[in-house]
């Protein structure tokens, strides 16, 4: 299993990979919204039982593939699964996946990245200790070569500058003085924008995770900006990437160094369309505070009017559903896309600005600065 913010993912070997998200509201049966990504293939009666394509081509040609996996080139182990779902996005053809076993002494067989290479076909890398005893799937580290070096004859032990360099070193190993809180560089976001690296997950039509940067304006400016809309939020790290702009749009863009940019308008603001909208849906839902109170947990805002649907003859329209979360950075987003009919889109946004005027919701789920 793998757990991500939204999704879970399943990996069966030699079954299915699946990847699925329970919601179960109070009282109610447990709502499972669930794709397979691929299921194993119906074998080959010429080739060798438990041999899937890729492994039958590695056999065949004697090559290990290899991938770079965090800067090193990684020998894996192919298997290949297809007739998943089916993909409105490719004439309802199966989702296919492609799980690449690569050796790890010790781990206890993760799931190291779901990533969506092309449209509905999906790679999915596993670190497993099994593949360690075949000796062409170890794992081989980079020679070090030591250098040893000599002064010739005459000359310091030392080069000048490496002294020097040692003096200022043990100066700067003196007790420092206190840096003022401002002039300190924020490690906090440092720490979140280095080591927080998000994986393509699903397609536009599943899901997508990104988790990014916004500007470091003050809370103030930056709510402003956020509910004029001159500040958008930007997410998604798979094939499609989402733009949001509050009340005025929601975009899904490709980008590409040869054809360009391609550009979809998932939904565009229109008031009186969400109010219209909010009479028959929940613009609002409340969490209650353990002394009975009430306070905003979602607002949900209504996007229309976008591009016309091939699928359905019918402008696309988006659901975006707003949530406040808290986050060691404190200018973080997270965004994700589902498709639960045929572009008819849900678009959750996750952030700490969002915590800050969720309380400020009127009937109309409508947000505005906090006085």
């Amino acid at each position: 299993f793998k757990i991500e913010s939204y999704w879970t993912y399943e990996v069966c070997h030699g079954k299915h990979i699946r990847q699925y998200h329970e919601e179960k509201e109070t009282g109610q049966k447990i709502n499972i919204q669930e794709y397979y990504l691929g299921n194993m293939m119906m074998k080959n009666p010429l080739s060798e039982p438990g041999f899937s394509r890729g492994a039958l081509a590695v056999a065949v040609s004697g090559q290990i593939p290899t991938k770079n996996i965090e800067g090193q080139m990684t020998p894996y182990y192919p298997v290949e699964l297809g007739n998943g779902t089916p993909c409105s996005l490719r004439q309802n053809r199966p989702r296919s996946s492609t799980l690449l076993y690569i050796c790890h002494p010790e781990a206890k067989h993760e799931i190291l990245s779901v990533a969506e290479v092309t449209t509905c076909e999906y790679e999915v890398v596993i670190l497993t200790p099994l593949l360690c005893s075949h000796p062409k799937y170890r794992f081989r580290a980079s020679p070090v070569n030591d250098i040893f070096c000599q002064s010739l004859p005459g000359s310091p032990l030392k080069p000048h500058n490496l002294e020097q360099l040692e003096k200022q070193q043990e100066t700067l190993k003196m007790p420092f003085r206190r840096v003022k809180e401002e002039e300190m560089p924020s490690t906090k976001e440092e720490k979140f924008s280095s080591i927080h690296k998000p994986v393509a997950v699903g397609s536009h039509q599943l899901l997508t995770v990104g988790t990014t940067h916004i500007s470091k304006l003050t809370d103030e400016q930056l709510i402003k900006e956020f509910l004029s809309g001159s500040y958008c939020f930007h997410g998604g790290v798979g094939w499609w990437k989402y733009e949001f702009c509050y009340g005025k749009y929601v975009h899904q863009y490709h980008e590409d160094k040869e054809s360009g940019k391609t550009s979809v308008v998932v939904g565009t603001w229109n008031k009186e369309e969400h109010m219209e909208w909010s009479r028959k849906n929940a613009a609002r839902t409340f969490y209650l505070r353990e002394d009975g109170t009430q306070t905003v947990r979602m607002v949900s805002h209504f996007y229309g009017n976008g591009d016309v649907c091939d699928l359905t003859d019918k402008p696309r329209q988006v659901t975006v559903k707003l949530k406040c979360k808290e986050s060691d950075s404190p200018h973080a987003v997270t965004i994700y896309m589902l498709e639960p009919h045929s572009c008819q889109y849900i678009l959750g946004v996750e952030s700490p600005v969002i915590c800050k005027i969720l309380d400020t919701a009127d009937e109309y789920g409508l947000l505005s600065v906090p006085s």
